[in-house]
């Protein structure tokens, strides 16, 4: 897929009880929304989870934005991923089945660095 370019994002699924994945997907978009829904920056809230400031209500947020995305991207209809939806999926796995997920896919966004134009004329080598 030579000239396909996705940028910074990070792809997690949280294990449902039933056996399914909750796909979470974050972008910056998806990140620039939590910031604006908390009034925070990413890298504060981040950050809070070192510190104690940040929690379940960070969480929340950050699960509801990974998992809109994730519908977005693979066009799924229907409604929006309400907060209620994002609640459902952390009362059924627990805070600590989602906030490492999240966290994951969130350091993946925020660790992104672009692959230089070396790098993509190596992976472009069939014979490597």
């Amino acid at each position: 897929m030579a000239g396909l370019i996705l940028g910074a994002r990070g792809e997690t699924t949280i294990e449902m009880p039933d056996g399914t994945e909750q796909r979470l997907l974050y972008t910056n978009r998806a990140l620039i929304e939590a910031e604006r829904t908390l009034g925070k920056s990413i890298l504060g809230i981040a950050q809070g989870f070192t510190t104690g400031e940040s929690g379940m209500s960070e969480t929340l947020v950050l699960l509801k934005v990974g998992m809109e995305a994730a519908r977005h991207e693979a066009r799924e209809g229907g409604r929006r991923i309400s907060e209620n939806g994002a609640l459902r999926v952390m009362s059924l796995v627990g805070f600590a089945g989602v906030v490492g997920p999240v966290m994951e896919g969130v350091a993946e966004v925020l660790g992104y660095e672009p692959a230089s134009s070396e790098d993509e004329l190596e992976d472009d080598d069939p014979n490597a």
